[in-house]
C-alpha cells in the first residue's frame, strides 16, 4: 500500500527515492517512504552511508559554530534537506539568538514539514526552489525579507552538489552565489568522491540512477574548483571528519572513508 501521511504534500510521487529523504533515514529520521528506506538499505550493502551521513551532519555543526564565532549572523542552506535535529537554525540560534537562516530545498515534503518547524520562528524560513536557479533563490521575496546581502553571509551547500551533473555546470551556478557574497562572507560545501572508495562509489552511483537524482562523484581538483576565488580556512580541502575535529570526536581508523570532501573558504 502506498503511504500517504498529513506531512506529505499534493502530488508528491511516494513510490519514487529522494535524495533527501534518504538522507533523513541514515539520520535517524521518520520523514520518509519504504522505497527511501529500502534504496537507503542497498546502499548501505555497498557503502558507509550510516557514517557517511553522520560524518556530514557533523562536519555542518563545527562550520555553523566556525562562521557564528566569526561574527556570521546570517545563512543561506542550499540543499537543506528535511529538519532534523542539530539543523542550522538549532546550531546558530542557540549560539546567538538574533542568527537568521533561509533553508533552499526543492524536495516538497522537506519543505513542507521545514515550514511546519519554523512556523514560530521568525529569524528562519524554508522556500521550496532549485538552486541551479540562483537568481530566483536571491531575489526571492522571503530570502531579501531576511538577509541583508550588503553584509557577510555564511553560504552552506553541504551534501547536495553532486546531485548536479556536468552538463548543469555546478562550478558556475557556485560561482553566481559567490559574486552576491560581501567580503567576508563564507562558502561551506562537502561533495561525494571517488577518490577513496572507487568501486564502491561506482556501485552506489548506480543504486542512485533508480532514484529521483542520480550522483555525480567528484574529484578532490573538481571540488577544490568550486572555491575559487576564495581564501580557504585551514586545513583546506580534507574529508569532512578531518575538518576542524572537536577534542574527544572519533575520525576512526581511515577518515577517508567518508567519502565526502569538506572545505570552507572566506570571501576577502
Amino acid at each position: 500500500m502506498v503511504e500517504r501521511v498529513s506531512w506529505v504534500p499534493d502530488g508528491v510521487n511516494v513510490e519514487l527515492p529522494v535524495s533527501a529523504r534518504i538522507y533523513d533515514y541514515l539520520l535517524g529520521g521518520a520523514h520518509n517512504f519504504q522505497v527511501d528506506r529500502d534504496t537507503a538499505e542497498q546502499l548501505i550493502q555497498v557503502l558507509p552511508v550510516r557514517d557517511m551521513a553522520r560524518l556530514n551532519r557533523s562536519y555542518l555543526r563545527r562550520v555553523v559554530l566556525h562562521m557564528v564565532e566569526s561574527g556570521i549572523r546570517q545563512f543561506l542552506d542550499l540543499g537543506s534537506g528535511i529538519p532534523t535535529v542539530g539543523n542550522v537554525h538549532e546550531v546558530a540560534q542557540e549560539a546567538d539568538p538574533s542568527c537568521r537562516v533561509v533553508y533552499v530545498d526543492f524536495e516538497p515534503v522537506a519543505v513542507t514539514h521545514a515550514q511546519m518547524m519554523l512556523q514560530d520562528n521568525e529569524n528562519a524560513i524554508a522556500i521550496q526552489a532549485d538552486l541551479r536557479n540562483p537568481e530566483a533563490i536571491l531575489r526571492a521575496a522571503e530570502t531579501r525579507r531576511l538577509l541583508d546581502f550588503s553584509k557577510p553571509v555564511g553560504l552552506l551547500i553541504v551534501g547536495v552538489l553532486q546531485f548536479i551533473p556536468d552538463e548543469d555546470k555546478p562550478w558556475d551556478i557556485v560561482a553566481r552565489y559567490r559574486e552576491e557574497l560581501a567580503p567576508g562572507s563564507y562558502l561551506a560545501l562537502s561533495h561525494f568522491t571517488a577518490d577513496s572508495m572507487p568501486k564502491a562509489m561506482a556501485e552506489g552511483a548506480e543504486i542512485f540512477k533508480n532514484t529521483a537524482e542520480p550522483i555525480t562523484p567528484r574529484t578532490r581538483e573538481q571540488v577544490l574548483a568550486m572555491a575559487e576565488g576564495l581564501e580557504l580556512v585551514e586545513p583546506g580541502l580534507v574529508f569532512t571528519p578531518e575538518w576542524r575535529p572537536e577534542e574527544g570526536e572519533i575520525l576512526g581508523d581511515d577518515p577517508t572513508r567518508a567519502n565526502l570532501y569538506a572545505i570552507v573558504g572566506r570571501k576577502p
